[in-house]
């Protein structure tokens, strides 16, 4: 069986690519680190590092075990975040997945009423973005995630979904531009524009806007991509091109854009709590629930 204390050593030099600096940090001699080395290549029966240099690289064997090093040292940072609670008296711990804008706009007023009723719960709080959050909840690492719900796309086994609201697309114009006129503006009066585009890696948000344009009649001409929704906007005052974004993503309006309602169609997000079969009774994770559903309003 392999030894965990040794690839913890064999991650530290791998990390740092040298057996002297991994000894500093560990505060061995390297003659240690080495011997420990050495151990758990007999373990793997396959050597582990290669000389470059003055340094070390790992073999594809050890890449393998400090991957699986990393994930070990996940796990024991959760046991003993467990053990804390239970020594501190505190009754439960929740972990909470989310996005980025629900993290900017849903998250934080939801936690203040959480834990204004349940100061005995620790909440362990973590942006998964760009993953998407619902893979926390399906894997056992989370217990609520904040998502973005495709109509088209089930529920995953083991997983309850708790709507929280949709949230509507709307455009984002530069100032001065002719359809700032209008007040509602129809999706087709955008189908020859340039456009940026607000969300480059894809998924639902960026699936919902794609379809959206599809039942426009267009696909958009996009010649901007931008990371986030701020950055689109940074570059649609410039005159680059237009955007449409969630309500949500709106929280800061940049002073060189327009904003207005789509129609025909109106794209709409479904953002909905995703949560572990196993804890929908939970006390605590109703309070959670009640506190986002609050927060949307």
């Amino acid at each position: 069986m392999l030894d965990v204390r040794r690839m913890q050593v064999l991650r530290a030099v791998v990390t740092t690519g040298s057996i002297t600096a991994a000894a500093v940090n560990l505060g061995y001699t390297p003659s240690a680190v080495s011997q420990q080395v050495s151990a758990l290549e007999k373990q793997a029966g396959l050597p582990l590092l290669d000389r470059v240099g003055r340094g070390v690289r790992p073999t594809v064997a050890g890449k393998l075990l400090t991957e699986h090093a990393a994930l070990i040292t996940d796990r024991l940072v959760e046991a003993e975040a467990a053990l804390a609670d239970l020594r501190a008296g505190r009754t439960g711990r929740l972990r909470v997945r989310y996005f980025a804008t629900a993290g900017a706009a849903l998250v934080p007023p939801a936690v203040a009423l959480f834990r204004a009723a349940h100061a005995d719960v620790r909440l362990d709080l973590k942006l998964t973005e760009p993953d998407d959050p619902m893979v926390e909840v399906e894997a056992g690492r989370a217990d609520v995630a904040i998502v973005v719900h495709h109509r088209e796309s089930g529920t995953p086994r083991g997983v309850h979904l708790v709507h929280l609201l949709d949230d509507p697309y709307l455009a984002v114009l530069p100032r001065g531009h002719e359809l700032t006129r209008k007040r509602v503006v129809d999706l087709a009066d955008l189908a020859d524009e340039q456009w940026v585009d607000a969300v480059a890696p894809p998924g639902p948000c960026r699936d919902i806007v794609l379809d959206a344009c599809a039942g426009a009649g267009f696909a958009p001409n996009v010649v901007v991509e931008a990371d986030d929704y701020p950055t689109a906007q940074g570059f649609v005052a410039t005159g680059l091109g237009v955007t449409i974004v969630p309500k949500l993503s709106l929280g800061v309006v940049h002073p060189g854009v327009v904003v207005r309602k789509l129609r025909h169609p109106e794209p709409t997000r479904t953002i909905c709590a995703a949560i572990r079969e196993d804890g929908v009774r939970s006390p605590a994770v109703a309070s959670l629930l009640d506190a986002l559903k609050a927060s949307t309003r």
